[in-house]
């Protein structure tokens, strides 16, 4: 059984038609742990007979690494794991996310938010929350009017854009304990990836968004901002992640091994590892087999199980 942390999930309004997609980020090459989610994604697209798009998740331009975004398609391609579409990149979109800022401005769901860091932790500190090294600070309000007022015109959310950071006024009690008023638009411009992830599913239509389960946190984010924006949310599957012999998460910033494709044998060789992670065993043996052929057969597997 293939072993994945899955979100309980409102009533879509989709069709029947399935739409998957992968959405790497141009920081590095993909290494076994981006792989397996790539393979996961395009495994469960293709075995609901559905299209599998690629988007590059080039919103934070200072992180994209240059070629990157090359030395992904190829492997990608290598892998022989087509997408359906057009690709998309995020850095080309930036009117549709300030679209989509403006409209929840309009609604009165946003406000601007001038604090550092420092001042967070600071405020955090004041009311005896000391959070650990790697934990996430949730905002203590202390930018948030009350109430959040509306825009009267464009023109003052024109004004009001630079150089603030833009935060989402949570309703829910429980997400304002368990998260806080997340960032929308950072101080410097740059959307954040909750902003531009949903904006994009919602643009492309996908239905079902298979990846890796240290994105699972951000589906509460991801699922209040598109009933904010009045948006579908899709089916959400998330998959165990590759780990180190630490057991920390294989990542770019931790210096992953990125796949060899040079040749079909190594190639093979890595969809084995990432296949193997993902759960499907009794795959054709690399040796004998093409690339799509061995593909055809994990299809089936992931097919049967998930049935």
């Amino acid at each position: 059984m293939i072993l994945a942390v899955s979100i309980p999930q409102p009533t879509t309004i989709f069709g029947s038609s399935y739409r998957g997609r992968f959405a790497p980020s141009p920081t590095g090459p993909l290494h076994l742990g981006s792989l397996a989610t790539a393979l996961g994604s395009w495994l469960d697209a293709r075995a609901h007979q559905g299209k599998w798009l690629l988007r590059i998740e080039d919103v934070d331009v200072p992180r994209s690494l240059p070629g990157a975004t090359a030395t992904i398609l190829h492997q990608l391609s290598a892998c022989g794991l087509q997408w359906d579409e057009e690709v998309i990149y995020q850095s080309q979109r930036t009117p549709n996310y300030e679209s989509a800022l403006l409209q929840l401005f309009q609604a009165g769901l946003i406000y601007p938010c001038t604090c550092s860091r420092q001042a967070i932790v600071n405020a955090l500190a004041a009311q005896g929350t000391y959070p650990g090294r790697h934990e996430e600070l949730i905002y203590p309000r202390i930018c948030r009017p009350t109430p959040i007022p509306h825009a009267l015109a464009n023109s003052e959310f024109v004004n009001l854009a630079h150089p603030v950071a833009w935060r989402i006024a949570l309703q829910s009690e429980e997400l304002n304990q368990s998260i806080g008023d997340f960032v929308l638009r950072r101080a410097d411009g740059f959307f954040t990836y909750q902003m531009a992830v949903v904006v994009d599913d919602a643009a492309q239509n996908i239905t079902h968004i298979v990846r890796g389960a240290d994105l699972a946190s951000n589906t509460a984010r991801q699922i209040y901002l598109q009933s904010a924006l009045g948006y579908p949310t899709p089916h959400y599957l998330h998959l165990p992640l590759v780990l180190d012999q630490r057991g920390d998460k294989l990542s770019k910033q931790t210096m992953a091994t990125a796949i060899a494709t040079d040749n079909a044998q190594l190639t093979l060789q890595a969809l084995q590892l990432a296949a193997g992670h993902l759960g499907l065993t009794s795959l054709p043996n690399k040796d004998h087999v093409t690339i799509a052929e061995w593909l055809l057969a994990a299809t089936q597997a992931w097919r049967e199980q998930k049935i």
